[in-house]
C-alpha cells in the first residue's frame, strides 16, 4: 500500500543515505540501530513504562532505522544478499520483540498479540519462499511490514495499542492470504 509513496520519497532517503554514508558506518549499523530501537520500544510497552506513546513512537524510530539501512548501502554501493539476509532477519527479531513487550506490558490480549506476530511473520515467510519459487512478491498486499509498524505506533501513540494490535493482525492475515493465492496462482 505504503509502495508508491515510498517512490516518491526514496530521493530523499537517497540524500539521508548519501549523508549518512560520509560516517562510515555500515548499513548493517542501521539494522543493529533499528534492532536496538525496537528492543527499546519492547521495554517501554513492557514492564519500563507499560505505555504505547514511548513504545510507539520507538517502534516508529525503528522503522526510520530500517529505511536508512537499505539508503545508505545503496550510497556506499554496498548492496548485498548478506546485508539483505542481516537486515531481514534483524526485522523479523525486532518484531518479535516488540510483540512480546506488548504482551507482557498487558496491553493487548496475549492471543491476540500471538495470533497477530504468527500472521506478520508468515506474511514475510510467504513472500520468501514465494521468491524462492521465482515469483516477485515486493509490494503484494495491503499490509506489509512499514504498513503494519505505522498502524501500530499510530495507534499506541494514542494510548489504543489494543486497537493496534487488532489492525495488525487483520492487515497481516490479508496480506498473508494474498500472497498464498497469489503464488497458487503463479504456480498453475
Amino acid at each position: 500500500m505504503l509502495n508508491k509513496f515510498r517512490r516518491a520519497l526514496e530521493p530523499f532517503f537517497n540524500r539521508i543515505g548519501i549523508y549518512l554514508a560520509r560516517t562510515k558506518l555500515p548499513p548493517l549499523f542501521w539494522s543493529f540501530l533499528g534492532l536496538v530501537l525496537a528492543f527499546l520500544s519492547s521495554l517501554a510497552y513492557s514492564s519500563i513504562f507499560k505505555d504505547g506513546l514511548y513504545g510507539g513512537s520507538l517502534l516508529l524510530l525503528s522503522g526510520f532505522a530500517d529505511v536508512l539501512d537499505g539508503s545508505v548501502a545503496r550510497a556506499t554501493g554496498s548492496v548485498s544478499s548478506r546485508g539483505a539476509f542481516l537486515d531481514s532477519t534483524l526485522d523479523r527479531l525486532g518484531e518479535l520483540l516488540v510483540f512480546f513487550g506488548i504482551m507482557i506490558g498487558g496491553l493487548s490480549d496475549p492471543f491476540f498479540v500471538m495470533i497477530a506476530l504468527s500472521f506478520s511473520l508468515l506474511v514475510s515467510y510467504a513472500r520468501a519462499r514465494g521468491e524462492s519459487l521465482g515469483i516477485s512478491l515486493s509490494g503484494e498486499g495491503v499490509g506489509e511490514r512499514a504498513e503494519r509498524i505505522l498502524a501500530l505506533a499510530i495507534a499506541s501513540i494514542l494510548g489504543y495499542t489494543n486497537y493496534g494490535v487488532m489492525i495488525v493482525l487483520a492487515l497481516a492475515l490479508i496480506t498473508f492470504l494474498q500472497r498464498v493465492v497469489l503464488v497458487i496462482k503463479a504456480l498453475r
